[in-house]
């Protein structure tokens, strides 16, 4: 990849996707052969500051506001970036005081991009960055491309919701796995019923809770039953 590059990893589900970025990200290691990124291995270039990531999975800490953790990743990073920079990088500086528990998926999204971009990463790792957002897929990959060229990244009006109001923001395989889940403890289950990998139904899973502003996988199956959404 030349600096300044966009690369996309497109493929179906259970394609291993989200596999190789951890895998790039020393989160996982691989059974063969060895992978270099920034020319090093993969757990030191992330321990240098060199790359940054935004996941699709994670919870932001409990009982704090986007002020609390702006600030603290800004500081376990050295201080490359100035606070106000990063909120403004991500379109956050007008909900610095909101709380974490009161964002929106696409707001809490977005924290996760500043946190990534709390230092200034040789490297960014996006994965699935559109799954949560709560706006229209063509404006958040137009502000990718700007972040490429060094630009803003993130515009305040992608906090204009996509749906009009009543509409599920729901995709019908987020839908399907919703559904599927009903009355199962585990992602096992309906792993198996819908011959999908359990990762890739944590995954849709997640992205469902944040979008419907639930804290649970259950919490967000009723809100989907309430509203229509679940038959």
């Amino acid at each position: 990849m030349a600096q300044g590059e966009t690369v996309a990893l497109l493929g179906p589900d259970g394609a291993a996707k989200s596999t190789s970025v951890d895998l790039m990200l020393g989160l996982s290691r691989p059974d063969r052969g060895t992978i270099a990124v920034l020319g090093t291995e993969p757990g030191r270039t992330v321990a240098r500051g060199r790359v940054g990531a935004m996941l699709q999975s994670g919870g932001l800490p409990a009982d704090t506001s986007v002020a609390d953790v702006v600030p603290l990743a800004v500081r376990l990073y050295g201080g490359k970036r100035t606070v106000a920079e990063v909120l403004e990088l991500a379109g956050l500086t007008g909900l610095a005081r909101r709380g974490c528990d009161e964002l929106s998926g696409g707001q809490a999204q977005r924290v996760r991009f500043a946190v990534a971009m709390a230092w200034q990463p040789e490297l960014l790792f996006l994965d699935e960055p559109t799954v949560a957002m709560d706006a229209p897929v063509t404006e958040l990959a137009d502000a990718i491309r700007r972040v490429a060229a060094g630009q803003r990244v993130i515009d305040p009006a992608l906090a204009v919701q996509a749906l009009s109001e009543g509409s599920s923001p729901l995709t019908p395989r987020e839908t399907e796995i919703l559904a599927a889940s009903r009355g199962h403890g585990t992602i096992a289950e309906p792993a198996r019923e819908l011959y999908l990998s359990p990762d890739t139904i944590r995954n849709h899973l997640s992205a469902a809770i944040q979008k419907l502003g639930a804290r649970t996988r259950a919490e967000a199956i009723e809100i989907a039953e309430e509203k229509g959404w679940l038959v």
